[in-house]
């Protein structure tokens, strides 16, 4: 960053004061922990529900914790067309392992700007209220982690000055350029917007086309099938629920905690809330050739026991770097990409993306994702499962305003792709 946007953001860190404390369920105040799910008293915000999930698709079917949030909330970007400049705030979240991270102009649940907490109105909401739906993309959330979720991601461009509130700040492309290869600096949900509005490239000579894509994913949805139902949480047979947390027998995944929030500078000062808490350090990577002059991300069929239908995802991910040998979801292509390719010291002058960003710390705790982007040279060779296909740039923009990317290729694909933002 600049100095002077660093100077800025330093003065918020201190202006913004956050303190969190563990507490456990019954202790969550204006939540219920019963058998069935924990909820907000007033039937609003979010859930924790358990799921049991059947499919062909991986090696086994399981249970699981999830986060049911039927509202779908704004994700929201105000562009500045005289400047070309983007409007952005510093916002603090309990789960932000740095504590402030830039966020949207407006990050709110329906909940939220409809005040159920009896907080604040949330600044700047109408300039996303009742936007035409080619500028609001509706797109989905984490598939392992939120039921059926979506945001409704919009960037609006505006000619008139407006007030500058407390907390919000223009910021240029070159520094949102800078900014995205930063440690945990962008918020998730910036990194969302942007990826819905990439532009197209002017040549674009794609290897298959968009239909062949199509068709090729319609096949692969009738060869496999997931499908989720919702359970009690205390009939979660691989999970232990009791009073301070839902976490896996084996120690394995992410856990269920309860917090409270003392903070100064939201819509309220104090609440309690449960949390999805990270285990360990996650990666998502994709690699990129350049085919026909044109770059191709190399992509994967998947299923999630949150989405409705199938996605395209990364390369690879896995929810922990560190023990991704031995993970049992991973294939043995998967496996080799991330050793063979991502973590490869010879291969270093091929990475153009290295980073280290958090998932959003409103129902995320401490949850981070390592972002890998490595090009491979044209003539070279990777002979591919039939779950993968090369997609090319525009055939990404397109494929992410139908809905067919998940939310890991999205972000990796806006971050490799900032400059691009409209």
């Amino acid at each position: 960053m600049n100095l002077k946007l660093s100077s800025w953001f330093k003065a918020q860190q201190k202006i913004n004061k956050i303190n969190i404390s563990f507490v456990d369920f019954p202790n969550v105040k204006n939540w219920t922990a019963n058998n069935n799910e924990i909820f907000h008293n007033s039937k609003k915000f979010f859930k924790i529900i358990g799921v049991k999930v059947k499919t062909n698709f991986y090696k086994k079917n399981w249970d699981q914790p999830i986060i049911l949030q039927n509202e779908i909330g704004i994700l929201g970007i105000l562009k500045n067309l005289k400047n070309n400049k983007y409007l952005l705030q510093a916002k603090v979240e309990p789960g932000n392992i740095n504590k402030l991270q830039f966020s949207p102009t407006v990050q709110a649940t329906k909940s939220n700007y409809n005040q159920v907490h009896g907080g604040k109105k949330v600044p700047y909401l109408d300039y996303f209220l009742n936007i035409k739906k080619k500028f609001n993309h509706n797109q989905s959330e984490q598939g392992f982690r939120y039921f059926n979720k979506l945001n409704s991601n919009i960037l609006v461009g505006i000619k008139k000055n407006i007030k500058l509130k407390q907390g919000f700040i223009w910021v240029s492309l070159a520094q949102l350029c800078e900014m995205v290869r930063k440690k945990n600096l962008l918020n998730m949900d910036t990194l969302s917007v942007v990826s819905s509005n990439i532009s197209l490239n002017k040549i674009d000579n794609s290897i298959n086309k968009l239909k062949a894509i199509n068709q090729w994913i319609k096949k692969k949805d009738k060869s496999f099938f997931l499908k989720s139902s919702i359970i009690p949480l205390s009939e979660l047979k691989d999970w232990q629920y009791d009073k301070k947390s839902i976490t896996h027998k084996n120690k394995k995944h992410f856990s269920i905690i309860g917090i409270k929030i003392k903070t100064n500078k939201r819509e309220i000062n104090e609440w309690s809330q449960p949390i999805l808490k990270g285990k360990n350090l996650a990666i998502a990577g994709f690699i990129i050739k350049k085919i026909n002059k044109t770059n191709h991300y190399l992509c994967r069929y998947i299923l999630k026991p949150g989405l409705k239908k199938s996605a395209l995802t990364c390369t690879t991910n896995s929810s922990d770097l560190k023990k991704y040998k031995q993970d049992n979801n991973l294939s043995t292509f998967q496996k080799n990409i991330i050793g063979n390719y991502f973590l490869n010291k010879d291969l270093k002058k091929y990475k153009i993306y290295d980073n280290i960003m958090s998932d959003e710390g409103g129902r995320f705790f401490h949850c981070q994702i390592r972002y890998l982007g490595l090009t491979l040279k044209e003539n070279s060779k990777i002979n591919l499962p039939s779950n993968y296909i090369w997609i090319s740039h525009n055939q990404m923009v397109n494929l992410i305003k139908n809905k067919k990317i998940d939310i890991e290729a999205r972000l990796l694909f806006g971050s490799l792709n900032i400059d691009k933002l409209k």
